[in-house]
């Protein structure tokens, strides 16, 4: 069952792979060659010449009330969340491809403080040709980052406040530290939603006021979790590697359960070099 193997890595640590060479939020292009194409398996059979191309033109109805919530996901066969103890080990060129051209699609890149910290997260910058057709979209040249945190335990000096094209959103509660939140209000725009913890449906829809239409969130666990609980995932884009890997492997979500499942229709599925690219879509 292929919803037996949703489970979260780092995504930044899949954009950079195991040699952790290049900055973790380049949207920059990266060669490779193919033995063949990748290829759509459904819903049309054929080759893919322009996955960015692709990822843009799928359908996402934005919601009246809140963005439209793209969570994007690797994991192994056997649900691993690395290989040798690096989670880029699970990434290959598919994968790394997927994940800018997901990442070019969203208004917003949105993820949890605890990620964010972990993965040394800095501002999204696309190369030139990307940036030109987001404007040709009606997008921004450039992603904003969101960040998730209850504490607001964030280095305001950190390259993600100090070199963003546009400041980034933190996404915090009425009980979050007072000090914390004035330190913040001069890198960043704070939303508070929610007293003791983040009302991520309230949160989402002040950013859907400002215009934020399609939302890339990268987790990590609790976040995804608090997401699904709400019922706020519309879309769950997930690779899955041709690797079994064994040992012990953590969930994609943590946290509470929610009162029934979230049923999912797969809409898409790409194959490159036995990688599968799945998409699939809130039945609602």
């Amino acid at each position: 069952m292929l919803f037996g193997v949703m489970v979260m890595i780092g995504r930044e640590d899949r954009a950079r792979g195991v040699s952790g060479g290049r900055h973790l939020l380049s949207l920059g292009s990266e060669s490779h060659y193919r033995q063949w194409p990748m290829r759509c398996l459904l819903p049309e059979p054929g080759p893919i010449d322009d996955l960015a191309a692709y990822v843009a033109a799928e359908a996402r109805p934005v919601p009246v009330d809140r963005p439209w919530i793209l969570v994007d996901m690797i994991a192994s066969l056997d649900g691993a969340v690395t290989v040798d103890g690096r989670s880029g080990g699970l990434a290959g060129p598919a994968d790394k491809e997927m994940f800018r051209a997901l990442r070019a699609i969203g208004d917003v890149i949105l993820a949890g403080a605890g990620t964010v910290r972990a993965e040394h997260y800095g501002p999204p910058r696309p190369p030139a040709e990307t940036r030109a057709v987001r404007q040709a979209r009606g997008q921004s040249a450039a992603p904003r980052l969101a960040i998730v945190s209850r504490s607001l335990d964030l280095d305001v000096r950190a390259p993600m406040f100090a070199e963003a094209d546009e400041p980034p959103y933190v996404l915090t509660c009425n009980q979050a530290p007072t000090d914390a939140m004035e330190e913040l209000d001069e890198v960043a725009e704070v939303i508070v939603a929610g007293d003791a913890t983040v009302d991520l449906a309230a949160a989402l829809g002040q950013l859907r006021s400002r215009g934020v239409g399609v939302v890339t969130c990268e987790g990590g666990p609790h976040l995804n979790g608090d997401l699904l609980l709400a019922d706020l995932i519309d879309e769950w884009a997930l690779t899955i590697a041709p690797l079994l890997v064994g040992g012990d492997a953590r969930r994609s979500t943590t946290g509470p359960l929610p009162p029934a499942g979230r049923p999912m229709r797969l809409t898409r599925m790409l194959e490159d070099d036995s990688v599968l690219l799945t998409r699939w879509v809130r039945d609602r």
